[in-house]
């Protein structure tokens, strides 16, 4: 399956957003365990009586930043179809060891490489994988969609985004289908999971939300808009997220996609040598700081 775009291909992945159980006990795993960087410490902008955590490598790039709707209840989701599955980090070959022996989990193999295949205390699914392109810890080296046919989402991945077929793997329990955009962008790679179980997906603590997809820019942005709507597809408005503008709608197998700028950035509203250590709230929600404050549970980040 190849690409018949005319318009610039989507720039790799720009961040994954799941949803986790309590707050302290999220930003525990991933700062001191995980040891990416807590690089914002926000609230749902459209449920502000939630925390919105971001982690991400030291230098807050697109391409490694992770969110979490923190719910403080621990009623668990389920992973399924219509929803991506696991996200992936890359990482050097010869630490893989190093991770495996630090966090438990099973080694497999796929497309070729070793992956270390884990879960987080909340019960959701990620992955790291060894790649000799890695660069600094905390990249994204891809994302994993649960789709029950995925014939309609890769036609949105190939004929919009950009991207190429790369290969199909089966094991016993499905059969997952890679596609890569060219070059060597962080979280280049998707792979659409066709599981031989009909379990359709319940989100919740230990499920992701929605997967977001890098625009160059706005301009770009409103470009790849525009061929969606020619195409059927129901997109928003363009939303203002304070650090990004995005745009949403929902892949023909019924994953969440956004599509996000790079600007204004995570330092738009804080130094880059102080991300993530105050709340931080957007405009319209600064009025309720001091509810909104009261009703979020206090974080320790002398671990972060």
């Amino acid at each position: 399956m190849t690409t018949s775009q005319t318009h610039a291909p989507i720039a790799g992945l720009h961040h994954v957003t799941a949803i986790s159980g309590p707050a302290q006990e999220n930003l525990d795993y991933y700062t001191h365990t995980l040891k990416t960087r807590l690089i914002k410490q926000t609230v749902n902008f459209d449920a502000p009586e939630m925390y919105h955590l971001y982690y991400g490598a030291q230098d807050a790039s697109p391409g490694s930043v992770l969110t979490f709707f923190n719910r403080e209840s621990r009623e668990q989701g389920r992973a399924g179809a219509g929803a991506a599955q696991a996200f992936a980090y890359a990482a050097k070959p010869d630490t893989l060891e190093q991770w495996h022996q630090a966090l438990g989990g099973q080694i497999t193999t796929r497309f070729g490489a070793e992956v270390l295949v884990l879960t987080d205390p909340h019960g959701q699914l990620f992955e790291i994988v060894a790649d000799p392109e890695a660069n600094a810890w905390g990249e994204f080296h891809s994302v994993t969609l649960w789709v029950a046919e995925p014939d309609a989402t890769a036609r949105i991945l190939t004929e919009v985004f950009g991207y190429s077929f790369v290969g199909t793997e089966r094991n016993g329990e499905g059969t997952r289908t890679r596609y890569a955009l060219p070059g060597d962008a962080p979280g280049r790679i998707v792979d659409l999971w066709q599981s031989d179980a009909p379990v359709k997906a319940r989100p919740g603590p230990g499920t992701i939300h929605h997967v977001a997809f890098r625009a160059r820019d706005n301009a770009h942005q409103q470009e790849l808009r525009d061929v969606l709507l020619a195409r059927g597809e129901r997109v928003t408005e363009v939303k203002d997220r304070q650090y990004f503008n995005a745009i949403y709608f929902r892949e023909p197998g019924g994953v969440l996609f956004e599509i996000a700028t790079d600007g204004p950035g995570f330092d738009a509203d804080e130094p880059m040598s102080s991300l993530g250590e105050s709340l931080k709230l957007p405009p319209q929600h600064e009025p309720r700081r001091a509810e909104l404050e009261a009703l979020l549970p206090p974080l320790e980040l002398s671990r972060a």
